[in-house]
């Protein structure tokens, strides 16, 4: 209850005073956070890439708090007001989430950043719902389509079945991701082949994620999310996008690639249907049972012959390296070597947008 009137108080309180700026970025980098807060006994700044920020209160009740100068990026941040988390009133752009739902701030940088906004030709998002009948719920789906993509056209486009994480939603690669943006401009630039790019609710039970993170620890539920998140995939949706969009129906057109979770389900659906998927990624996977024998129990050198692309990506600061590391050894000694990459990052979307952005331009090449 105390809680809860901190934060009524906090909400209301702007709406009668002099408007809070927050976040403020400056021409150099340095980002300003400010929270009117003035009952608050202590409020913390938890933001990625910035270490032990202290926020002081001014006579005014406003708490704030100035960075060192940050690389152009999208940083996510939430206060924490007297033990409440607390994203920015100030502020509308939020990094929607089922469980933790935080507050972004984009440092611009040049244009040649991927995920910048350029005036490039731009594609389109379409938004689907469908009753799920292995899910037993209702759900959605987003599918992306190229700039000049025609539906009543001959043209037909390869496919990207694009997987968001646990606890996040099928929003999450086109609003934190901003996966739109950065296809727009790799094709623009003629850096990657125009493609349609699903991304799914990623979830093959609900229950995994309504019970919080503690969730993830049953085996039992994790390994049935996973399994029946290949059933809505494979049974549902994809069906729906190839009658519905002008796709390319045949494997060396289709990849399928994800981050955290959905690193997981996209090697135990891309690996154990490669009659279906020839380019395979996985960001940052979280969840890969060990016990790899069993979960890719047709994996071999022959098999994996026909695959275009494997790609592993984690960052170098990512608790999850260690697995993904040992999940590489594995498939070398299967006589099935990944492309491995490494870059510097934690367990962020700071790193998935460059993985994306690396990613991409090597789908679909004629070359093997």
């Amino acid at each position: 209850m105390k809680n809860s009137m901190l934060l009524l108080l906090l909400l209301v309180a702007p709406a009668f005073a002099q408007p809070v700026v927050s976040p403020e970025v400056q021409t150099n980098g340095r980002v300003t956070f400010r929270l009117k807060a003035p009952n608050a006994k202590a409020v913390q700044l938890s933001c990625e890439g910035v270490k032990n920020p202290t926020l002081q209160k001014d006579d005014q009740g406003v708490w704030s708090f100035t960075t060192e100068p940050l690389a152009p990026d999208i940083y996510v941040y939430a206060f924490n007001v007297d033990g409440l988390h607390l994203i920015d009133p100030a502020n509308s752009l939020l990094k929607y989430n089922l469980l933790n739902t935080d507050s972004q701030v984009l440092v611009p940088g040049p244009k040649s950043l991927p995920w910048e906004i350029n005036d490039v030709p731009r594609g389109q998002l379409h938004q689907h719902f469908y009753k799920s009948a292995v899910a037993g719920d209702e759900r959605e789906f987003f599918v992306y389509t190229p700039p000049g993509y025609d539906p009543a056209g001959r043209k037909r486009y390869p496919v990207l079945y694009l997987l968001h994480g646990y606890s996040d939603d099928a929003t999450a690669w086109p609003s934190v991701g901003r996966a739109n943006v950065i296809l727009d401009n790799l094709i623009a630039r003629g850096q990657a082949k125009p493609m349609v790019v699903v991304m799914p609710l990623g979830y093959g039970t609900m229950d995994v994620v309504k019970g919080g993170w503690s969730r993830v620890r049953d085996p039992g539920l994790w390994q049935r999310n996973v399994d029946q998140f290949r059933g809505t995939l494979l049974d549902e949706v994809m069906p729906q996008v190839e009658k519905s969009y002008k796709t390319l129906a045949k494997p060396e057109a289709r990849a399928i690639a994800g981050l955290s979770m959905g690193g997981t389900e996209s090697l135990t659906t891309g690996l154990n249907n490669l009659d279906r998927f020839a380019w395979i990624g996985a960001f940052s996977s979280g969840g890969l049972n060990t016990n790899y024998a069993a979960q890719f129990p047709q994996l071999n050198a022959k098999a994996g012959k026909s695959l275009r692309l494997l790609w592993i990506a984690c960052g170098h600061d990512d608790r999850l390296l260690g697995s993904n590391q040992q999940f590489v050894e594995w498939l070398n000694s299967k006589g099935v070597p990944p492309t491995w990459i490494e870059i510097p990052g934690e367990h962020s979307f700071r790193v998935w947008r460059r993985n994306l952005a690396a990613f991409a331009p090597l789908l679909f090449q004629s070359q093997k």
